[in-house]
């Protein structure tokens, strides 16, 4: 994305950390942490520059770090837009509803699979409670499939 009037990934990825500062994930660690690693999952999946972008954002409307305003007037390609609209859950939205439009959006699945893949990593879900563990894994299991993607070895997650 350099060379363009785009925020670059090195912007991208500042502006994502500053927006989740003093946000933990459910196991209490920095919500960066997760951002991070759904960005190095889709670098290892060999994604674009673009879901890489998408991949520092994909919960920032969602989570209210940043505006759906923002977003509309951020500068990123509109591929990167998409993408974060697309993994942006809404408020009482099914989750049949919201498979359907990551897969209709092109670029969404790849970072979606890194997302599921760090969270559900056994050591993320090993500090959870077991009700919590649980429901999790059993939400993460359903999301894969109809997303159409197979579990991975327990090893590579």
């Amino acid at each position: 994305m350099t060379g363009t009037p785009y925020l670059s990934l090195a912007e991208i990825e500042a502006l994502a950390v500053t927006a989740h500062a003093g946000q933990t994930d459910k196991a209490g660690r920095p919500y960066a942490e997760h951002l991070r690693a759904v960005a190095d999952g889709v670098r290892a999946r060999g994604g674009s520059d673009a879901q890489v972008a998408a991949a520092w954002l994909h919960d920032s409307v969602e989570d209210d770090a940043l505006s759906e305003a923002w977003l509309a007037q951020a500068a990123l390609p509109a591929e990167t837009k998409a993408m974060v609209r697309a993994l942006t859950k809404r408020p009482g939205e099914g989750i049949e509803g919201y498979t359907r439009r990551i897969l209709a959006t092109p670029g969404a699945l790849l970072v979606k699979e890194s997302d599921l893949a760090h969270n559900a990593d056994p050591a993320r879900l090993a500090v959870l409670d077991a009700p919590t563990r649980d429901r999790l894994t059993a939400k993460y299991a359903e999301v894969r499939a109809l997303l159409g993607l197979a579990e991975p070895p327990a090893a590579t997650r």
